[in-house]
């Protein structure tokens, strides 16, 4: 599905009680019991999918399947080396057809096998030509935000977090429109010094919200700039097509998209990969290398993806993320993105009813948005809520600044959910206490876990927490000794 400025997606996904269309997708950790502080034992509710997915039962037996013909890959002679070979290729394949990209050649996209998004973009940051100038939102999450600076002849222009769309790509176009011209040309041509990069999250890791992706590498393109896509948190969420969206690169991490953790993707186009030096230098990244007459070596490298995948490759990372694109495809997008639209209007709804939480949002309440949801709570800290949630619901959710501090600074503003209570992070000299809770899910969640999770929400507030808590080591935790 598009990601665009007016991109919506319908709420409704009838189910009836012979339609499993809409029943969540098996996933690891389905049946797992967790105690309560107050007694007994519930199944536990993870609701924190915007860290970490659970695996798809689907992908976690397609790797079991694999494990025993496990074998080194690339030159190998032997059955199992071969059989892995193909393997990780094909599976190079799977995510290519999956994330849409544009054929193999001059003009075509790579995908690189990476350990994450973030080490996806610090590839990417490490291949900018000299003199790049780089575009960033201070919304963006930390993986997506600080790479860029690492190298001395980058410029980083940070951007103000817009409100709406629309001033999100009128604050780009502004910007690019404002680059300085190259020297010894024209002033009038606007024509830019060198390289310019834009980065942008497909969906918000605070908000859940989707960015207009379309149209901000729109005018990327019309300003002479290309564009990466983080889209850690909508490829698990929509379906991402690179030539529709026209997008120059997609990062995002396996552990987020229903795989184990380990392996990550950055695929889009060759050109500025190839012209890089590897990303890591040693085998695998080199076609040959021979001494040389003055006592050096001579290192020819490879121009294709394997030039940024030196040493022996995670192949069941790899594989495990290949199988997750195939099991989404499968079980069908719409039907996953109607379900989870669904869940998200449930959680909304749930929370409008309790008037002390206050739903964080850049773009408003009628922003299409992923499953990811953060607000605050009057009168409690946020760590506080989420281990409370824990302990007497078996709810996992996340609390603090979800590595995107400037973003949730920005949406909170002076507030603070009374510093100073259990778990109260450090404040930054000047600042408040500052820190929310996010709930997240996605095509694993039973519907059951978001109705628990609402009426926990309500019974914390009205009631407050049945247990007596400590901060311990910077967490909020129940004391043992209630």
């Amino acid at each position: 599905m598009p990601v665009s400025v007016d991109s919506a997606v319908s709420a409704d996904c009838t189910v009836s009680a012979d339609d499993s269309v809409c029943a969540p997708l098996p996933v690891l950790g389905r049946d797992v019991r967790v105690p309560l502080v107050t007694g007994g034992e519930v199944d536990y509710a993870a609701l924190d999918y915007a860290a970490s997915a659970p695996a798809l039962q689907r992908v976690w037996d397609d790797v079991a399947a694999y494990a025993p013909y496990y074998g080194s890959v690339h030159r190998g002679a032997g059955y199992l080396s071969q059989l892995s070979t193909d393997l990780f290729e094909n599976s190079r394949r799977t995510i290519a057809d999956f994330l849409g990209c544009r054929p193999d050649g001059d003009a075509g996209d790579q995908v690189v096998f990476t350990r994450s998004t973030t080490d996806s973009l610090n590839l990417l940051a490490a291949a900018l030509p000299q003199d790049t100038e780089v575009f960033v939102f201070e919304t963006e999450h930390h993986a997506s935000l600080l790479p860029w600076e690492r190298r001395a002849d980058t410029v980083v222009t940070y951007l103000d977090a817009p409100r709406t769309p629309r001033q999100a790509v009128d604050i780009l176009a502004a910007a690019l429109a404002g680059r300085e011209p190259a020297a010894g040309t024209d002033q009038g041509t606007g024509r830019p010094a060198g390289p310019a990069l834009v980065c942008v999250t497909g969906a918000s890791n605070v908000t859940g919200e989707l960015w207009p992706v379309r149209e901000l590498a729109a005018v990327a393109h019309a300003h002479g700039a290309r564009i990466v896509l983080d889209a850690a948190q909508l490829a698990p969420h929509h379906p991402i097509d690179i030539r529709d969206l026209d997008v120059d690169w997609v990062a995002f991490s396996g552990h987020k998209l229903y795989a184990p953790f380990g392996a990550g993707v950055l695929a889009g186009r060759a050109d500025w990969l190839q012209g890089a030096e590897p990303y890591l230098a040693g085998g695998g990244a080199s076609r040959t290398v021979a001494r040389r007459t003055d006592g050096g070596v001579d290192v020819d490298w490879h121009t294709t993806a394997a030039r940024h995948e030196a040493g022996s490759p995670n192949v069941i990372g790899a594989y495990s993320i290949a199988a997750a694109c195939q099991a989404l495809t499968e079980a069908g997008f719409d039907e996953l993105v109607a379900r989870e639209q669904r869940l998200i209007a449930r959680v909304r709804a749930g929370l409008a009813t309790v008037p002390e939480v206050r739903v964080l949002s850049l773009f408003g309440d009628d922003a299409p948005r992923v499953g990811v949801l953060s607000f605050v709570v009057e009168g409690w800290n946020s760590s506080h809520f989420a281990a409370a949630l824990s302990a007497e619901y078996g709810i996992g959710v996340r609390d603090g600044l979800f590595c995107a501090h400037p973003l949730v600074r920005t949406l909170l503003g002076s507030e603070s959910d009374e510093p100073g209570e259990c778990g109260a992070p450090e404040a930054v000299p000047g600042e408040k206490s500052l820190n929310a809770i996010r709930v997240s899910f996605g095509a694993g969640t039973p519907d059951e876990h978001i109705e628990r999770f609402v009426r926990a929400v309500r019974e914390l507030v009205a009631d407050g927490a049945r247990w007596n808590y400590r901060t311990e080591g910077g967490r909020c935790v129940p004391d043992p000794s209630a």
